[in-house]
């Protein structure tokens, strides 16, 4: 994540890709905190709307006009997307050409994953303080089990045979696991814990050791550490506190994100980002896309609102970013909530007070 001052006054133009479902919902609220933040602190930030999605996707049958990907990477600093899935395209090619080819096409190696408490009741883990869950996952974002490689023999028979490959290489091992060892020093973090299951995956698990401990050797004052994946889940959830920087590959992350999403209260409150620094990134909550809460004011825009903040963050905006995320975790503190963390306000409701609360100095209130 960039933390240094903004890049330049140009315009950094940031597309805006609600997605479906309720990645519309949320996405709206996430572009109202922006806009509030961008005219306290007068950021030099222009929003451009896109309506890739399911219902462009059925209406069209486009789900990226030729163009559109090379249109974002030199063009736009930055992508703000809400959850894609819809079960209208049982195979999800819109989600897939949009989502997955942004990650892939534009090399977002890295997926970025704040695990913050931001209120203790929240957390199902008996007496944690906010102070025991704050830590961040490094996940590898290109390589790995979802790269697509495998295929079936006999589909359909009793005698079917199926394979799904996974890839490493030396590049994309090293780069993410620079990347989290960097990310800790800039932040004055001492510990990096990398997980992988090479007990038992000899060979690209092989790879992710060797080269963990020749990286590590280049950053002195980080004490490096290692855990099996399961043994890992097992700390997440005995003594979360121990965590400063996971770095892992791209299945494990995978899944050791959505139970750092648990402990923090849920995928509700979970933002991301997808990065290669220097280059246009991407920033998304993580939940799906729900199509049946969409437009019902249950959605819990927060994981937006913080995916919001990490843009701003990379884009220079510190200030704004970390405004966005005291005001986030103010409200989660006095209850001030959607349904699914116990509260009784809408998606817009939510927005809206945040919203107000970024734009004013004097704290809002409802």
């Amino acid at each position: 994540m960039n933390t240094t001052s903004p890049r330049d006054r140009r315009p950094q133009r940031v597309a805006v890709l609600p997605g479906d479902g309720i990645g519309k919902d949320v996405t709206a609220e996430a572009v109202k905190v922006l806009e509030a933040a961008a005219e306290r602190w007068s950021l030099p930030i222009e929003l451009v709307h896109f309506p890739w999605s399911a219902d462009h996707y059925l209406a069209t049958g486009v789900s990226m006009p030729a163009g559109g990907m090379e249109d974002l990477r030199d063009n736009f600093s930055a992508v703000l997307i809400g959850a894609y899935g819809d079960p209208r395209i049982p195979d999800m090619k819109h989600a897939a050409d949009i989502l997955l080819g942004i990650r892939f096409q534009l090399d977002l190696y890295i997926n970025f994953r704040p695990v913050k408490l931001y209120a203790e009741s929240l957390c199902p883990l008996k007496g944690k303080k906010t102070t025991d869950i704050d830590f961040v996952v490094f996940r590898e974002n290109t390589e790995g089990a979802y790269v697509g490689v495998g295929g079936n023999f006999k589909k359909g028979t009793a005698d079917e045979i199926a394979t799904q490959e996974e890839i490493h290489t030396r590049k994309g091992v090293e780069r993410i696991i620079r990347a989290a060892f960097d990310w800790a020093r800039a932040h004055g973090k001492t510990r990096v814990c990398m997980a992988d299951k090479s007990n038992v995956m000899r060979y690209a698990h092989d790879l992710w050791q060797r080269v963990f401990w020749e990286v590590a050797k280049d950053y002195s004052g980080i004490e490096p550490s290692h855990l099996f994946v399961d043994a890992l889940t097992l700390q997440m959830v005995r003594a979360p506190e121990q965590f400063q920087v996971i770095v892992t590959n791209n299945m494990f992350g995978d899944i050791i994100t959505d139970l750092g999403a648990a402990l923090q209260g849920g995928l509700g409150v979970a933002g991301s980002a997808n990065l290669h620094p220097g280059r246009t990134s991407m920033f998304e909550p993580v939940h799906g896309s729900a199509p049946k809460y969409a437009g019902t004011g249950r959605a819990n825009p927060v994981g937006a609102v913080l995916s919001a903040a990490l843009l701003l963050e990379d884009l220079g905006h510190a200030d704004a970013a970390a405004e966005i995320e005291r005001c986030v975790a103010q409200t989660l503190r006095q209850g001030q909530t959607t349904v699914d963390l116990g509260g009784k306000m809408t998606t817009s409701q939510v927005g809206d007070l945040l919203a107000r609360m970024v734009a004013s100095p004097q704290t809002a209130r409802v």
